[in-house]
């Protein structure tokens, strides 16, 4: 640790893994439909995003606001990479927090489902505990948002 820098600015790297019971193509699309992503991608169970605006191409950007009484949130970024139902890669910048990080998401498919693996670079070290945190109720809400009976899978289980 380098004692000239301030914890705050310090940065860390996360990453969650969730496995799913649909094919990786569904899991792939749920992050690029918007009225899908809108559901679930920085959503919550009871508040769906107020809008959300998506151009799925490399360098096309996203859009997502979320409304909570009188507050807005605002989640952007640019598409750096998109393999289509492999992995996709963004820049992700929140307006509260306007620190650009670096997202990476890769499905492998398996014999009943896929698995996501979500990286997140760039981010603050002192909100990774939460972010890290959020991210699993995230994709927790992907899993609902397909399957609604959906079933968690065993790490051992393919």
């Amino acid at each position: 640790m380098n004692p000239g820098i301030d914890a705050a600015e310090r940065h860390a790297a996360i990453c969650v893994t969730h496995r799913y019971g649909v094919p990786s193509e569904r899991v792939f699309d749920a992050w690029l439909d918007p009225g899908v992503a809108g559901r679930w991608l920085f959503a919550t169970a009871s508040r769906p995003m107020a809008h959300v605006e998506i151009d799925a191409r490399v360098e096309g950007s996203f859009r997502f606001v979320d409304r909570r009484d009188d507050e807005i949130t605002e989640y952007t970024g640019e598409y750096i990479e998109i393999v289509p139902h492999r992995r996709l890669v963004f820049t992700l910048c929140m307006e509260k927090h306007p620190h650009v990080t670096r997202v990476m998401v890769e499905i492998a498919p398996l014999k009943n489902g896929c698995e996501l693996t979500l990286a997140h670079e760039n981010v603050v070290h002192d909100r990774a505990h939460h972010i890290e945190g959020r991210w699993t109720g995230i994709l927790y809400g992907l899993a609902v948002t397909l399957d609604p009976a959906f079933e968690v899978f065993d790490h051992d289980e393919e």
